[in-house]
């Protein structure tokens, strides 16, 4: 009876180990991440340019062997916190500046791993044809997070229509604002929205993406545009245990290929730069 017992206690020490193995886990035995499934990968874009390139970039890829799944997203704020959940392996829509501000806000360690594209912030305005010809007073329109609204001062920071206060960083903000010369009164927009809400402003600035969704050109259509002296760089991002893995090395290759540069050449015409 004692064997009998002792045996049954073996045996389910054997099935409680077996199923604890069977959990899995973001580590393995030496404390590595586990890879990334080697055959497939989910990433996560923004509509518009970056679910367009990323479109070629999974093209590019699955001739290499990895077959690439696009979730597409609508605001800027989901697909960062879908990666940190585990629901992306990576995404692509947005430059170091606003990650590290994401980082910061939402406790998570997201990391980038590969550049991607420029989409030069422009000022558009569709009563004037010139920021020399805006009046004083004019109301402006500018993204309410932290980063492009502080993007879209120093693109009049650099045109010399108004002077931020010294030390003022990539977050500044209206406040941050201490000469105005043209008296610009500033009203703070969700970025996705400004370009429904152009003809209710002066003037506004709208990111690349967004303003290509309304069929506005950067390139031809805006009254200032960023240069491309800019820190606003976007990348390939993915969670911190991932920085290394070789399935996502694998995928940055693939966007940063000879074809997906000419795609970009091609399909935008200066309005979205390549910057690798």
């Amino acid at each position: 009876m004692k064997k009998k017992n002792k045996f049954l206690v073996g045996l389910a020490s054997l099935t409680l180990v077996a199923a604890l193995a069977g959990c899995g886990s973001k580590e393995d035995s030496k404390g590595q991440a586990e890879a990334i499934n080697e055959k497939k990968i989910v990433v996560g874009v923004t509509s518009g340019p970056h679910e367009q390139i990323a479109e070629v970039a999974a093209k590019v890829a699955k001739e290499n062997g990895l077959e690439v799944e696009l979730k597409s997203f609508s605001d800027y704020v989901l697909p960062n916190t879908s990666l940190a959940e585990g629901d992306l392996d990576a995404n692509s829509y947005q430059h170091e500046p606003f990650l590290d501000t994401f980082n910061k806000d939402h406790d998570t360690d997201l990391v980038p791993v590969g550049k991607t594209i420029l989409n030069p912030m422009g000022i558009y305005s569709e009563k004037y044809k010139s920021f020399d010809d805006i009046p004083d007073g004019a109301t402006f329109g500018l993204p309410n997070d932290p980063t492009n609204g502080a993007r879209a001062l120093f693109v009049l920071q650099e045109a010399g229509y108004i002077k931020l206060k010294d030390g003022a960083d990539l977050t500044a903000s209206i406040r941050d604002v201490e000469e105005n010369k043209k008296n610009l009164k500033f009203i703070e927009l969700e970025a996705a929205q400004i370009p429904k809400q152009l003809s209710e402003v002066d003037v506004a600035a709208i990111n690349t993406n967004f303003a290509l969704e309304a069929g506005i050109n950067p390139k031809d259509d805006s009254i200032l545009l960023e240069s491309t002296d800019s820190p606003y760089v976007n990348y390939i991002v993915v969670r911190a245990e991932n920085e290394n893995d070789p399935t996502i090395k694998k995928f940055v290759e693939a966007y940063q290929s000879d074809e997906v540069r000419q795609f970009i050449e091609e399909e935008f015409k200066g309005s979205v730069i390549p910057s690798w």
